[in-house]
């Protein structure tokens, strides 16, 4: 069955403990610890938190034929199927794993960021 963690709940139930605040990812680092620490499985979570992984923001997806992308130049665009306020996907070594905004880097206004509002359960799908 497919699960969601709902961040909002989570930060603010954190809050009400006395935490401080935290990004969605560290908060499922800090759950991913606690519950290997609990169950005994992994003596060593550290080495388990520094393994690199492939990380991607999927904006949207086309399929168009192979002459038409011949055709294709400096400038085309080419139409997703994602819209304009639509949640993009943050896949991580090929499964989505959370769901989030675009958003403009504060510090340099010529880069992007994702602002994550739904963290995935593990079937790669969410209870929206």
């Amino acid at each position: 069955m497919a699960q969601s963690f709902d961040y909002d709940s989570a930060t603010r139930a954190a809050a009400d403990e006395g935490h401080t605040e935290t990004t969605p990812l560290e908060r499922l680092a800090e759950i991913a610890a606690r519950t290997a620490e609990e169950s005994g499985k992994f003596g060593n979570v550290d080495a388990i938190l520094r393994i690199p992984v492939t990380m991607q923001v999927v904006l949207g997806s086309a399929t168009i034929p192979v002459a038409n992308l011949m055709k294709l130049g400096r400038g085309a665009v080419v139409p997703l199927d994602h819209r304009v306020g639509e949640p993009v996907d943050v896949v991580v070594n090929g499964r989505i794993v959370a769901r989030g905004e675009v958003v403009v880097v504060e510090e340099d206004n010529s880069r992007f960021g994702v602002s994550l509002t739904e963290i995935v359960g593990p079937l790669g799908q969410g209870d929206s």
